[in-house]
């Protein structure tokens, strides 16, 4: 399912014609919705209350989507401590606000939990699902809230994206006490069908703005474009948008979505997109993006980029892994690059890694501690080292039916298997099993959270939460 037109491209294309400052992209006729009334913040709103040592505000524990908790003890015997029913399946990371756990459903609707009992503190309906047989494709039904939701510090908000019946992406920014809607704004993909596009990577939160990526719907059919969607906080203010180059494909759907670098850039990890000869595209690449602008200031394809995008065995299966001075990327080829983001990724073009290995074929978002990052694989899971000299070498691995994206906490490495409805706590240093507990019915590429002696995970049926970490 290739386009049949090929971008020709140049660097200052890749770096600057792609981005757009906007009110927002028009709405394509297809898409079938009415608009959708704005909610801001008034000038001057009050400074948000503090958060709390155990909180949990983004993919991964931390903008850098490590999902790395070094205070939380070593696992003990797992129990579950309690299991919250919701109106439909948990695909994203809850989030812990100030003790409360805030969970999102593909029946669009947000909870707030009791962190100690999982009662239900308050329930907000962000509107109808779409129905997968509304869909051009797909593998969810319905398709609600796909992406984990994000704090943003400035606004004390919780924000979500909701993709409605109606086919309309609408942001929206709550109260993690009350539920309270405090901002709606609908953000369109800035080309395509509204319909063939889905919101799964993670938002994140960065400088007052909060990002949104998207790509495609299980099956790759119609006409979608990966791109990143800019938000500003309060919700009033202009849209920023980028689009990968292709003419279709190139989606933006990693679990862990946009990671912020040290320097203040984000990275985002792109799939096959339509070009399977000549030019680049811009797919198949490791994209680093200005967080102010939205332009490229340096990108990243492997040589085989053409015939990955002919076999759909790109990168864009894995979020990008920051370690140290690295940034590792794999996807479904499984073959990892390491790439100097000082030097490497201030650049744009094809080739220039520093390193490659044989690794696995990856999928969600991998974990990372010192030089030791924890690669979720198709058959299970990985630990891969990056040495001084940028070379990943392979360590330990664990064959699972599915992994899910792991995390890390006393001195563990917390994995569901989400083809068995398991959660396992793996020794870091050798893989052995320190701990493990059912869980039923998993999303794919399903991550824990951790907050103390708690582990979290969003299930097919809302969430569940165990002791003995």
């Amino acid at each position: 399912m290739r386009a049949v037109r090929v971008l020709a491209l140049c660097t200052a294309l890749l770096a600057a014609a792609c981005t757009s400052a906007s009110p927002g992209p028009s709405r394509p006729a297809s898409s079938g919705g009415s608009p959708v009334a704005p909610l801001t913040l008034p000038p001057g709103a009050a400074s948000p209350a503090p958060t709390l040592p155990g909180d949990w505000l983004t993919y991964h524990h931390d903008p850098a989507r490590s999902g790395d908790v070094p205070s939380v003890p070593a696992p003990g015997a797992l129990r579950q401590a309690w299991r919250a029913q919701l109106d439909g399946a948990v695909y994203g990371q809850p989030l812990i606000v100030r003790g409360t756990v805030v969970a999102a459903t593909e029946h669009d609707s947000v909870y707030g939990l009791d962190l100690a009992t999982g009662r239900v503190r308050w329930h907000t309906s962000l509107g109808t699902p779409a129905p997968l047989s509304t869909l051009p494709c797909g593998n969810i039904d319905p398709l609600g809230v796909t992406g984990t939701p994000v704090y943003e510090p400035g606004t004390g908000l919780v924000f979500a994206l909701a993709e409605l019946s109606t086919h309309q992406h609408v942001l929206t920014g709550l109260d993690p006490a009350t539920g309270a809607v405090r901002v709606r704004r609908e953000a369109e993909p800035p080309h395509g069908d509204p319909r063939a596009h889905q919101q799964r990577g993670a938002l994140a939160a960065v400088d007052g703005r909060v990002l949104i990526t998207y790509g495609g719907l299980n099956g790759d059919c119609g006409d979608y474009i990966g791109s990143v969607v800019s938000v500003p906080a309060t919700g009033s203010g202009p849209l920023l948008t980028y689009a990968v180059p292709t003419s279709r494909e190139g989606g933006i759907w990693a679990p862990g979505g946009p990671v912020l670098t040290p320097d203040g850039r984000v990275l985002v990890s792109v799939g096959n997109g339509a070009a399977e000869s000549g030019p680049w595209d811009g797919s198949d690449s490791v994209l680093a993006l200005s967080p102010a602008s939205l332009t490229v200031t340096g990108s990243f394809a492997p040589a085989s980029w053409p015939d990955d995008n002919a076999h759909d065995l790109d990168l864009g299966s894995l979020t990008p892994a920051l370690v140290g001075p690295w940034v590792l990327a794999v996807g479904k080829r499984g073959t990892g690059y390491t790439l100097d983001l000082a030097t490497r990724l201030h650049r744009t073009g094809v080739g220039g890694e520093q390193a490659q290995a044989r690794l696995c074929s990856a999928y969600g978002a991998a974990a990372v501690t010192g030089s030791a990052v924890f690669v979720p694989c198709a058959d299970g899971l990985l630990r891969v080292d990056v040495g001084a000299d940028g070379v990943p070498r392979p360590g330990w691995h664990v064959s699972l039916h599915a992994s899910g994206s792991p995390v890390l906490g006393g001195g563990a490495v917390w994995v569901p298997d989400y083809g068995a409805g398991m959660l396992l706590a793996l020794d870091q240093a050798d893989g052995r099993v320190l701990a493990q507990v059912a869980t039923g019915e998993l999303p794919h590429f399903a991550s824990p959270v951790l907050s103390g002696d708690r582990v979290l995970i969003g299930t097919a049926a809302g969430v569940t939460a165990f002791t003995g970490a």
